[in-house]
Formats: structure tokens, C-alpha cells, sequence
């Protein structure tokens, strides 16, 4: 099978040569635009099978690039992938009423772009398919397509989106696993507590992430807690539902397998680390990994904003530990302090200690 051609538009020079790496490796041709106005020279000269587009942009923005090849026959239906840092919902059915198939809020990761692609490169081809096949063909084709819906449909549901203030428990460790969490707008720490009341945190998760699935898989009790770290909404999808939409639909197995693969990658990779790394590369390794996960920027600067409890936690070591470490990093110009606000001055030299 041929590979799949995606055009890239992005003008962040270091998201661009990442996306594009995770994109190569993934078996994709990948065509690279700096600007909106390159992305669509390239889109009228390649005619790609995709368009993955950033939409704030010199030259053009997103919303122009899409505006101007949905004009023209040769690339209106073209599938068309978002990127941005905007979750108005204004901005979202903006682009929607211009044509977008689908957003991706920054930051993503790997596999929300690649499903996302996957699922808009399937539903394509299913739409191209139609004309010369039979009636039944054509209905199985609209049922295959439209199940492809039916997880957005859940997730997207007002009437299941819950709000929790920061701070609020989403679910407790030891209770009967019986919900799927789809975070819709917040943060949200997953930890596990001994029996010293001393936390140590799971993961940190972000919007677009389910939070809570290995264990409803599983049919077991949760084995963590989840908590609200700000003013949160998280979508509710009981586990009966889940459940009926997980056996009819096959491709979304597929994803939670996916993802529950990813899952134990990262845990093993995070018990080497916390076995035997040292304690800065500890540290290195967590103030990056909440960069990475809540990544913020002001006039250039990369900020994040972490108690002192909530680093320890994540670090395996005291709050004192943390704290004079911090203060190392401070000294050797790694990082800014300020109360629970952390500015990150040399990135560099934190990923290469974390290496």
C-alpha cells in the first residue's frame, strides 16, 4: 500500500520537525509549509490525502488556507486537521462552518494526532468508496462512518459534563471502577497514597484525555486516586455504556488498546527512572514532564505552576529534597522561581540532565 501523503502547515519551526518526525515514523509522506501561503502552493502542487494545519500564522492563517482550497475542486474535500491553542467553542464552529474535519488542541500527543488522522484518512475513503457500489454496500459504509461518531457524540454530551472545583476528588482509590472520565476542560492529577498518608503521583492529564479506563477494563476497583488540580469539567460516561459502544465498535477497541499499551510503556519507563535515577535527574525529569503536559509561554519564556507537595510527589522524594534542588537549579541558571511559579531558562540543558 502506497503511503499516505499529509501536508503539514505550521510556522513553530521545532512543532514542525517534531510532528513531522512523528509523522515520517509513522509511515506517512510528509510535505512541510512554514506559512499558510506556502501550505497552499503545496497543497495545489501535491494534492495531499490530508492537511494538518496550525491556524494562528503569518502570511495566512488557518482559517485563510481553508477558506482559499475550499474553492477550488481539486482540494475542497481534502480531510482538514486544526492545530491551535484556542478551545473557544466559538472558534472551534468557526472553523467548522468554514469545512474542518476535526481540531486538536495544543498540547497533544502522539497518539490524538495520528488516531485523529487515522480516523479522517478512514472516513475518506469510505466517502470516496460510495459511487458504483451497491445500496447495501453504501449503507454499511454510512453505518461504518457514523459509528465512528458515536464516542465524540458520548463525550461531547453537555448533559454528562460534570464540574469540579480545584482541589475536588474526581474518584477514590479502592472504590468499584464504573465510570470512563473524558477530560473536557482542566487539569487533573492521578496519585496513589501510602500508608503514611504520602502521595506519589500517576500521571498528570490534561483536556482530551480519559482518565480512569485501565481499571474499568480491567472490571476492577480503581488502584489510584483522581483529583481536580484547577476548576475542571470532565464528561461521565458510565461503564454500561462504554461498555455496549467498546464491543460493537471496533475501532474504538482498538484505541483504548492503543492507549492502554501506551499507558504501561510510560509506568515501566517511570519506575527505571525513579529506581535508579538520581534525585536531580528526578527533578529534571518531572519539571519537564509538567512543561510537556501544561506546557505555557509568555514573551518567549516557558512557565509552570507546581506545588512544592505536588513535585515531591511526582519525584518520589521529601518536599525538602525537592526544594533544595530546586534552589541548585536556581543557582546554575536552569530555572526562575517564584512561589509555586517555576520559569524554565534552559530548557536544553534540563533535557540533556534528564538524558
Amino acid at each position: 500500500m502506497n503511503a499516505k501523503n499529509i501536508l503539514l502547515i505550521e510556522d513553530n519551526l521545532d512543532v514542525r520537525e517534531n510532528l513531522t518526525e512523528i509523522l515520517e515514523l509513522s509511515n506517512y509522506k510528509v510535505f512541510a509549509a512554514e506559512n499558510g501561503k506556502v501550505g497552499v502552493e503545496l497543497a495545489k502542487k501535491h494534492i495531499p490525502d490530508l492537511i494538518v494545519c496550525d491556524i494562528m500564522m503569518p502570511e495566512l492563517d488557518g482559517y485563510g488556507v481553508l477558506h482559499v482550497l475550499s474553492k477550488s475542486p481539486e482540494t475542497a474535500s481534502i480531510p482538514f486537521i486544526f492545530l491551535t491553542a484556542k478551545t473557544e467553542k466559538t472558534d472551534i464552529r468557526k472553523g467548522m462552518n468554514l469545512g474542518a474535519d476535526d481540531y486538536l488542541t495544543k498540547p497533544f500527543d502522539d497518539i490524538e494526532l495520528l488516531d485523529a488522522i487515522e480516523i479522517r484518512l478512514r472516513k475518506h475513503e469510505l466517502v470516496r468508496k460510495q459511487s458504483g457500489n451497491t445500496i447495501e454496500d453504501y449503507n454499511q459504509m454510512v453505518q461504518d462512518a457514523r459509528s465512528l461518531h458515536e464516542l465524540d457524540q458520548l463525550i461531547s454530551d453537555e448533559r454528562r459534563i460534570n464540574k469540579y472545583k480545584k482541589k475536588q476528588i474526581v474518584y477514590s482509590e479502592g472504590n468499584v471502577a464504573n465510570a470512563l472520565y473524558f477530560l473536557v476542560k482542566g487539569k487533573v492529577k492521578t496519585y496513589k497514597t501510602n500508608d503514611d498518608g504520602r502521595e506519589y503521583i500517576t500521571a498528570l492529564h490534561k483536556e482530551g484525555d480519559y482518565i480512569g479506563y485501565v481499571n474499568l477494563l480491567e472490571d476492577a476497583s480503581y488502584n489510584d486516586s483522581a483529583m481536580a488540580m484547577e476548576d475542571s469539567e470532565i464528561c461521565v460516561i458510565p461503564k454500561q455504556e462504554f461498555f455496549a459502544l467498546l464491543y460493537s465498535n471496533i475501532h474504538i477497541a482498538e484505541k483504548f488498546i492503543r492507549l492502554l499499551s501506551n499507558n504501561v510503556k510510560e509506568n515501566e519507563e517511570r519506575l527505571i527512572k525513579l529506581a535508579y535515577n538520581s534525585v536531580r535527574k528526578r527533578v529534571a525529569e518531572s519539571l519537564l514532564m509538567i512543561f510537556d503536559e501544561y506546557q505555557t509561554t509568555a514573551k518567549g519564556t516557558k512557565h509552570i505552576t507546581a506545588s512544592r507537595d505536588d513535585l515531591a510527589s511526582i519525584v518520589g522524594a521529601s518536599k525538602e529534597t525537592v526544594i533544595r534542588t530546586l534552589s541548585d537549579f536556581k543557582d546554575e541558571g536552569l530555572v526562575q522561581l517564584s512561589g509555586s511559579n517555576i520559569t524554565i531558562l534552559d530548557e536544553k540543558k534540563l533535557r540533556h540532565m534528564r538524558n
